[in-house]
């Protein structure tokens, strides 16, 4: 049985970490959204350069600008497995 020190702080690890999708799924979520790289760049903080290592998998993001990232990511999931109104 695990104990309630570690159930805890295996809770703490989940809610620090930040999940970003596959590499290759980057791309398509912006392209599919009708984002340019430029757009993502500028509301993350960072040049369009670097939106294109993120989505190559040549460089991955950190920090705050990590979670920005991941934040917009996941919005355009959930957007667009939401159903579409008649």
């Amino acid at each position: 049985m695990i104990d309630q020190a570690r159930l805890s702080a295996v809770e703490d690890l989940l809610h620090e970490a930040v999940w970003l999708p596959a590499v290759n799924d980057r791309g398509e979520l912006r392209r599919a959204a009708g984002l340019t790289q430029q757009q993502v760049a500028s509301a993350v903080g960072v040049g369009r350069v670097q939106v294109a290592r993120w989505e190559t998998g040549a460089a991955e993001p950190r920090g705050i600008r990590r979670k920005a990232y991941s934040h917009l990511l996941k919005s355009l999931i959930h957007r667009s497995a939401a159903p579409t109104s008649p």
